[in-house]
């Protein structure tokens, strides 16, 4: 397994290596020692690699991974797993603001607590927070899932569209035009799943909450301006 140490080898040479390995290989585990809040760490991964990172990064970790699964033995910065078109991301602290931003697809796990904006225009990509997440939580949220086993800041599913939200603590405020709606069978089949892939036992999809959007914000009306 190649180790690249990011103490005394360039972060570019990893990023380049990530990106070189040639279709069909077995060599497809790596390892990242001494990141030291590095930006940018393991970046536009298009093939099913595996990146173990032994230590905590900073912005922008595992940014457009396609395919690809990024461990993080430690926290991560700003924008972790932003534009994720598939695969897994798993961070096994705490991550900084904006998670998952305008994913489109694959499963980012946080075993810690996230920021605010969590989920911001997500657009089919699955986030499963272990602890809680802040405030303007999936804003303009589009598709996908946002499972939050801890509580939620204010304004979460601001401007929501089709995203859904499962909440097993406390909301202390919904954005505009998110709602709470009623759990059906299928939601709870969806998230147990969800629970099953994110390493969650002991915990039943029953102690969730559902939110989503009340579809009243899709186009301006006159009639909704108050809630903009």
């Amino acid at each position: 397994m190649p180790v690249f140490d990011l103490a005394v080898t360039p972060l570019r040479e990893l990023n380049q290596a990530l990106h070189a390995v040639p279709a069909g290989t077995n060599d497809t585990a790596f390892e990242v020692v001494n990141p030291r809040g590095a930006h940018s760490v393991a970046v536009g991964i298009d093939s099913p690699l595996a990146v173990q990172v032994k230590g905590s990064v900073g912005y922008y970790c595992a940014g457009m991974n396609d395919g690809g699964t990024v461990t993080v033995e430690g926290s991560a910065g700003p924008g972790v797993a932003e534009n994720m078109m598939s695969g897994t991301v798993v961070i096994e602290g705490d991550a900084s603001q904006y998670a998952g931003a305008t994913g489109r697809g694959g499963l980012l796990v946080i075993k810690g607590n996230a920021a605010s904006r969590c989920g911001i225009s997500m657009k089919g990509i699955d986030i499963v927070v272990h602890g809680s997440i802040g405030h303007m939580s999936a804003f303009m949220a589009q598709s996908g899932n946002l499972v939050v086993l801890g509580d939620a800041g204010d304004a979460l599913g601001d401007s929501l569209y089709e995203a859904r939200l499962f909440v097993r603590g406390s909301v202390k405020s919904l954005g505009a035009d998110c709602i709470e709606k009623e759990m059906r069978p299928e939601h709870f089949s969806a998230l147990g799943e969800l629970l099953a892939k994110a390493g969650v036992e002991g915990v039943s999809p029953s102690e969730f909450k559902r939110y989503g959007s009340a579809r009243t914000l899709y186009t301006f009306n006159i009639d909704n301006a108050d809630a903009y």
